[in-house]
């Protein structure tokens, strides 16, 4: 690997770096955050979309009561352009649905249809609070990752080749999406506030408030997008040499071991589905070429219930594994598969 690459990629923060392997891989992800700090999550987000990676991004703020075309129609983007608005980012008082006549389920105007027709499907789209959309959205969503294209009544629109689908989410722990969805998400990652957000420090300056109410949205230049940090060839040459990749009979032998004790451990319910082991296999060649980076999957490990615990088969008290299982989520069961010194045996 060209040493600028690597550099360039040793200096992306966590959520940059996230997006990346997302990017490198071909795959979609999970964004967790405090709920105080969604917001600030969704504008960071935004702006490593048009300034990390020069991608076009458009925005859904899912509810309950989104609906069907609310989504569709809120995943394009104007003629490919880098974001739904003249920038990509939003004051805390916008609102996607309720206020917006484009998003009402109404009948549409023919000039309406054409343009919709004119429009195509962002690179990235970030779905705000998707945990909250009615079923039968979350799963339009499935299936627009899985086919790559999406019906708006009399068109259809296919994603472009660099596509990328985040579910931001907040104030919960474990898999929180339907089943199906929860399962074609690549990895999910918790950004700690703390962690700060740095494309927004840039763009307001460091004596703005981070967590200000309502902000003056900054404009972003052409050239931000036109020349991004991170280049389509950069994100090709990373995909190259992680296809490239060869992994040892032993580390092959580790990595087999640690979802085998994942499956077996007593608090994980339902174990480690085999969509979650390649997911597991391409993560480990992609993160081959940046030695030393590591994300996990905490949304695949589902927490059993306490009369659903196996030992429950031979008799065990229910109140002493309600007691032994309090406190224990997927954080805890991931740091007691690893151990201090690798994969043991949790049982």
């Amino acid at each position: 690997m060209a040493d600028e690459i690597l550099e360039k990629v040793h200096e992306l923060s966590d959520v940059e770096l996230a997006a990346l392997i997302c990017l490198v891989t071909q795959e979609h992800c999970i964004v967790d955050t405090e709920p105080y700090a969604i917001d600030d999550t969704l504008q960071e987000l935004e702006l490593i979309a048009a300034k990390v990676f020069g991608l076009s991004h458009a925005v859904i703020d899912c509810s309950e009561h989104t609906s069907l075309d609310d989504f569709a129609h809120a995943i394009l983007s104007v003629d490919g352009s880098p974001g739904r608005s003249a920038s990509p980012v939003r004051t805390r008082q916008d609102s996607y649905f309720l206020q917006s006549q484009a998003f009402q389920p109404i009948t549409r105007s023919p000039q309406a249809e054409s343009f919709a027709e004119n429009k195509t499907i962002a690179n990235i789209i970030i779905a705000k609070n998707l945990d909250e959309a009615p079923k039968q959205v979350q799963i339009q969503a499935l299936e627009l990752l899985r086919t790559k294209r999406i019906y708006v009544r009399s068109s259809v629109h296919h994603a472009p080749k660099r596509f990328l689908f985040i579910a931001l989410l907040a104030g919960g722990e474990g898999p929180r999406l339907t089943k199906h969805l929860n399962e074609h998400m690549f990895i999910s990652h918790f950004h700690d506030p703390d962690d700060g957000f740095p494309n927004i420090e840039e763009a307001y300056g460091d004596g703005d408030s981070i967590s200000s109410v309502v902000r003056k949205s900054p404009r972003i230049h052409t050239e931000a997008s036109l020349m991004p940090r991170i280049s389509a060839e950069d994100i090709e040459q990373l995909s190259g040499l992680s296809d490239l990749c060869t992994v040892t009979i032993e580390v092959k032998q580790y990595q087999q071991n640690i979802i085998a004790f994942l499956r077996l451990h007593r608090a994980v319910a339902g174990g480690i589905s085999p969509v979650a082991t390649k997911h597991f296999d391409k993560l480990m060649q992609c993160l081959a070429p940046l030695h030393g980076l590591t994300y996990i999957y905490l949304h695949r490990i589902y927490i059993v219930k306490s009369e659903q615990e196996r030992s429950m088969q031979w008799g065990s008290d229910v109140d002493a594994i309600a007691a032994l299982l309090d406190g224990v989520g997927p954080d805890e069961v991931i740091e007691d598969v690893l151990g201090s010194s690798g994969a043991e045996v949790p049982l």
